[in-house]
């Protein structure tokens, strides 16, 4: 028995080394039978950062939320059979968003697999095409040349889900019994290793782009007045400034998606529309406002406005810069793909082109941006709890080095037409990869295990659908600010034509569920603050800021009165632009 348990401890502890020599030190653990041996030689290893998470759903949206926050490779690791399918969620969230995640899951031998054996399933590319790359482990060996093999295989998934497109890797780990690895063996973690810092050092470049095809983009870029640069989600901070820079030197109007980061920060944001999703409802605008020149950077932007513009300009010469070599293009209009680094390739664009005079074009986004910022502002006198104003009330109130998650469906709708440009130094985030409404809470817990002032808005349903990730929080003693909108439903299908089919609306689309939070944060020892004012949202968010531990805030609202006050909103904006479009062209304006 101690020679086949100190084979599998060599096999099973070069591994669990070699990934902390190559950067991967965290790993988040669901307890299993199977998973034992490498699940203690991660918790024995003295580098490695291990975090237990016992819902393996849960599990993997937390590992999402900490690769989100520290931008690098985080492993997840689970036992045999359905363990690992709960995986699965997390995973095609993190494949869509370009998320480093090492999956590992132990499975049963060949020999117990296909015959009945219990919690044994086909886990050989269990993922399908959601997993960058599968590998079916060789049994445990301590041969010299296997444990060079595990040691690879451990540089080679590291590397894999950082190269662009970066995401999920996923291994699959045979393992027989006796399951209880050797701790006592001598030289634990020197098995197998060479006299280098790796046994394989992976270097993941950066793409560029050569002189000819960057003159091809300056000649199309050289005569253009009417271009629009637009930036959806994107994480590199480098990236903000020379944006920026760019399109101030081509006087170009950037439309920038809140998780964009350029929204908030020290930046120059005089040619940031913050506005966009309210303009391009306005059909005449859209029909007037017609740019020669679109230039994309990063994930396509929340606004389905946006969307639908852009499909509407085919006209337009369209370059979509993607670092990562993917295809972000769901238009179908573009004209230009780009695989080049987008900080490289905005440098570039800058020291090639000359600088342009202000126009016209650029004149009028910046002046009807104002005139939506003007009429939104009117929220600010709505005493009811109007959901958008959520987002104005966070502005002024959160810290400025704070994280704000905000889930999917209404809330990061409502953030990109509430939350406006700032100077504080906030980061924006969201699951925006499948744009799912589970693991939302998981995976901002994850990014609170990084930065303490994490706030997390969230609707009542999405919220529901991650009850089991409140336990990190009491487990891991976290420090998070969650929000909950409780409009006792699906607030987004009321902005939908699906709402006008009264006699089933409420059941297939509300879905009113009527439960009350309170006694379940109770649960997860958390304090909860049910809100009836403003001035009471405002005390509730501070107070759960400077305190410790899970602070729960919930808004009670309504969902056809939240219909209302945005439609209100958005007529009065429209109004406002037609009038101005009539003044500048006339009764004509709708035959250009």
């Amino acid at each position: 028995m101690k020679s086949t348990n100190n084979t599998l401890t060599s096999y099973v502890a070069s591994f669990v080394d070699e990934l902390v020599r190559v950067g991967v030190n965290d790993v988040i653990i669901s307890p299993g039978s199977r998973s034992t041996p490498m699940a203690i030689l991660m918790a024995e290893h003295p580098t490695m950062n291990v975090t237990i998470n016992i819902d393996e759903r849960s599990a993997a949206f937390y590992a999402l939320g900490v690769a989100k926050a520290k931008q690098k490779p985080v492993a997840i690791l689970c036992t045999s059979g359905t363990a690992a399918a709960n995986y699965f969620p997390a995973i095609v969230e993190a494949f869509n968003a370009r998320i480093p995640l090492i999956v590992l899951t132990a499975d049963r031998p060949h020999e117990l697999r296909d015959v009945g054996a219990p919690q044994a399933i086909d886990q050989n590319q269990l993922y399908g095409n959601f997993a960058k790359w599968f590998v079916e482990m060789a049994i445990p060996e301590d041969a010299e040349q296997m444990l060079k093999y595990v040691r690879t295989v451990a540089g080679r998934a590291a590397g894999k889900a950082m190269s662009a497109p970066a995401g999920p890797v996923h291994l699959n780990f045979p393992f027989r019994e006796p399951l209880v690895p050797n701790l006592e063996m001598n030289n634990l973690w020197g098995q197998g290793r060479q006299e280098r810092t790796k046994h394989v050092n992976i270097l993941v470049g950066k793409p560029k782009i050569d002189e000819d095809e960057i003159g091809h983009i300056v000649s199309i870029v050289k005569n253009v007045t009417k271009g629009l640069i637009v930036c959806g989600a994107h994480d590199d901070h480098e990236f903000v400034d020379v944006v920026t820079q760019l399109a101030e030197k081509l006087q170009f109007p950037i439309v920038a998606d809140p998780l964009s980061q350029l929204r908030s920060g020290e930046h120059s944001k005089s040619l940031i529309i913050d506005g966009y999703d309210t303009i391009l409802r306005n059909p005449e605008f859209c029909d007037v406002y017609n740019p020669e020149l679109i230039i994309r950077f990063g994930a396509m932007p929340v606004s389905k406005a946006l969307m639908q513009y852009i499909q509407k300009q085919p006209k337009a010469t369209q370059i979509v810069v993607d670092g990562d070599g993917g295809w972000r293009e769901p238009t179908l209009t573009a004209t230009e793909m780009v695989y080049c680094d987008e900080v490289e390739f905005c440098n570039t664009l800058i020291k090639m082109t000359t600088e342009k005079d202000r126009s016209d074009w650029v004149d009028t986004w910046v002046h009807i941006n104002n005139i939506v910022k003007e009429s939104s502002s009117s929220i600010e006198d709505e005493q009811s709890l109007f959901e958008g104003r959520v987002f104005t009330e966070l502005q002024e109130i959160i810290p400025r080095d704070a994280t704000l998650f905000v889930g999917n469906s209404m809330p990061i709708r409502d953030l990109d037409t509430f939350f406006t440009n700032n100077e504080k130094q906030l980061k924006i985030m969201g699951n925006r990869g499948a744009n799912g409404i589970d693991g939302i809470v998981s995976t901002a817990l994850g990014v609170s295990s990084q930065n303490p002032h994490t706030i997390l808005v969230i609707g009542d349903l999405s919220f529901y659908h991650d009850l089991n990730g409140l336990l990190a929080a009491k487990q891991h003693h976290l420090d998070i600010t969650i929000v909950i909108i409780n409009n006792d439903g699906g607030g987004i299908f009321s902005f939908l034509p699906q709402s006008a089919e009264e006699k089933h609306f409420e059941a297939l689309f509300g879905t009113p569920i009527g439960l009350d939070y309170e006694h379940v944060v109770n649960m997860y020892g958390g304090t909860f603050n049910r809100v009836k004012n403003w001035e009471g949202f405002r005390t509730a968010i501070n107070n759960s800021i400077t305190s410790k531990g899970l602070s729960v805030v919930e808004v009670k609202t309504d969902r056809k009165e939240n219909v209302a006050i945005h439609r209100k909103m958005w007529s009065k904006v429209s109004r406002e632009i037609n009038e101005l479009i009539k003044k500048e062209y006339g009764n004509a304006y709708r035959s250009e």
